[in-house]
Parts: C-alpha cells; sequence; structure tokens
C-alpha cells in the first residue's frame, strides 16, 4: 500500500531523471524479457508505484477525462515531495491528494488507484480500441 498524500501521477519517465536508470533496473529485474510492476522501494527510500499501460505508448485519459500521456508504457506515482525539482517537472501534470492508503489494481488494461476500503479515485482505461 501507498501512504496517503499528495502524488504525482503518471509516466514515471516525466519526473524520475536522476532516477530513472534505478527505475529501470528495478522493473527489468527478472530475466528482461518482461516488466514488473507493482510498489518499489528506491535505494534512497523514495516509494514508488507503477503498472504498464496496455499498448505502450500513446495517451490516456481517466474517467474524469484528465489525459496521461506516456512515452515508457507505463502510468504509475510518487509522492510530489520527492520529485527532482517538482516546480519545474509537474508544471501541467497530474497531481492528485489521496487521503488515504491506496495501490494499484490492474484488471484487461485498466489501471485503477484504489483505496484500502476499495475505493476507486482514479480510473484509466489502456486498453480501449481508440488512444491517442
Amino acid at each position: 500500500m501507498m501512504r496517503p498524500g499528495t502524488y504525482y501521477v503518471g509516466d514515471l519517465c516525466y519526473v524520475m531523471h536522476p532516477q530513472w536508470k534505478e527505475v529501470c533496473n528495478l522493473m527489468f529485474a527478472c530475466d528482461g524479457n518482461y516488466v514488473l510492476d507493482g510498489e518499489f522501494n528506491l535505494a534512497n527510500g523514495v516509494r514508488i508505484a507503477l503498472h504498464s499501460t496496455a499498448y505502450g505508448d500513446g495517451t490516456y485519459q481517466d474517467q474524469q477525462g484528465r489525459d496521461y500521456p506516456v512515452d515508457a508504457g507505463l502510468i504509475g506515482c510518487i509522492r510530489v515531495e520527492d520529485v527532482y525539482d517538482p516546480e519545474w517537472y509537474l508544471a501541467g501534470m497530474n497531481v492528485v491528494e489521496f487521503d488515504k492508503p491506496f495501490q494499484i489494481v490492474y484488471n484487461h488494461g485498466v489501471i485503477k488507484f484504489v483505496t484500502a476500503d476499495s475505493s476507486t479515485i482514479i480510473e484509466i482505461n489502456t486498453a480501449e480500441e481508440e488512444y491517442a
């Protein structure tokens, strides 16, 4: 579970520049043939969560019509306070306040950010046939 707080939600490649190599090493930790999804702790204690999209790169929308551009084939989250230079990197990005612990749940291309009491905060369908 991710703890409550203010999070950037989207493709982590946009906000993890100094730590992107470490994130990639975690995601491809097995044999490199598939991507690990889930929650990860980085070497400096920063916690992230991520899940692959159904069709890789593109622009996906959540249930409220917010856009999520994707260039690394994943959607995830990181606390705003853990983003390197948040004023610059988060300009125009999706920042969400989670007031309860939450996790990312994936089902047939739909990525949901769900609280411990099963309330869905964000739902992004990455398996729709038409996407940007």
